[in-house]
């Protein structure tokens, strides 16, 4: 019996402009896998972080990716939210998402606007489930990873990425952290893998964008804290994983590429106030706001004091007061 997944993905209205690379290679994994797949997305066009240009190019915005959508892979998604009244961090996005089809599929995975899915995932990660399903049945699993910023993310890097330099503001390699890899470039790294590298990672390591779930994890009450209510929120369910459950088996399979596009230049286009800043840096920009330092922090401390009796959590409310003053 084939294993059942469940892909869910939050797009940021401003992410009109990338969100068809990631269903494009979605596409192709879904299509080279034989069983069932539930797609999930959320589409944000709340405007209370972010402002747009203008109302028209909001409207474009939203319809630009929910035309895409229904373009790709209508027939299999489900596509909720929209709801301009409502703000939906990706903490909020992926606790919520892994809630809701933790019962009704036997893997989840976490997609991102930003990623490239390869075309292999669902192959490779039925095939894991159904060799471990009976002996480790609540696992974590992961891809290699392109170039992160420091050597403690070496050992879930992609084999290829794992020895190349770290060069600030590269642009031009493809092993660069600021390279924009494409799907072609993704399947060349692929399609020359003959033998799997399949690794245990201890203690684990991942981030959120590719994290691969089995279900038992969260019907063990695993989950996203609601305290986290921004960013952090893959260190923040590591340390739930680990507090609750160990160190449960983090199956990697190293020489397959999930890339992960997290500098893409056109990930924040059109966003009030952010139209002169350097189109190079996305992550920058946000840096520019005072209300996304107040939130990273207030997230980080947060998340870090997860288990402190002492410690009472910041919320939103606290974030959009001090912006205030």
């Amino acid at each position: 019996m084939k294993t059942k997944f469940a892909i869910g993905c939050l797009v940021q209205w401003y992410e009109c402009d990338i969100i068809e690379e990631y269903l494009d290679s979605l596409t192709d994994a879904i299509n080279a896998y034989d069983g069932e797949v539930m797609i999930d997305f959320y589409i944000s066009k709340n405007q209370d972080l972010e402002k747009c240009i203008s109302n028209d190019q909001l409207q474009k915005c939203i319809n630009k990716i929910y035309t895409k959508i229904v373009d790709v892979c209508w027939y299999k998604s489900t596509v909720h939210g929209m709801d301009e009244t409502k703000l939906v961090s990706i903490a909020d996005y992926r606790r919520e998402f892994n809630e809701m089809y933790c019962d009704q599929v036997d893997v989840l995975m976490w997609g991102e606007s930003d990623a490239l899915i390869p075309k292999q995932t669902f192959n490779i990660l039925n095939n894991l489930h159904v060799q471990v399903k009976d002996t480790t049945p609540k696992y974590l699993g992961f891809f290699g990873t392109c170039k992160m910023w420091d050597d403690t993310w070496k050992c879930i890097e992609h084999t290829d990425f794992t020895d190349k330099p770290f060069i600030d503001g590269d642009t031009e390699n493809w092993w660069s952290l600021r390279y924009d890899m494409n799907k072609r470039e993704m399947n060349e790294i692929n399609e020359k893998v003959e033998e799997l590298d399949v690794r245990v990672i201890s203690p684990h390591k991942f981030n959120g964008c590719g994290l691969v779930i089995s279900s038992e994890v969260i019907k063990a009450g695993i989950n996203i804290p609601k305290s986290v209510f921004f960013i952090h929120e893959d260190s923040a369910f590591m340390m739930m994983t680990n507090k609750v459950l160990g160190n449960i088996p983090q199956y990697l399979i190293k020489n397959i590429l999930l890339v992960h596009n997290r500098k893409h230049k056109n990930k924040r286009k059109y966003i009030m106030n952010e139209q002169d800043l350097d189109d190079k840096d996305p992550g920058g920009k946000r840096r520019k706001h005072q209300w996304y330092n107040l939130a990273n922090k207030m997230c980080e401390q947060n998340y870090i004091n997860l288990f402190n009796p002492n410690y009472k959590s910041y919320t939103w409310l606290d974030v959009f007061k001090q912006t205030k003053q």
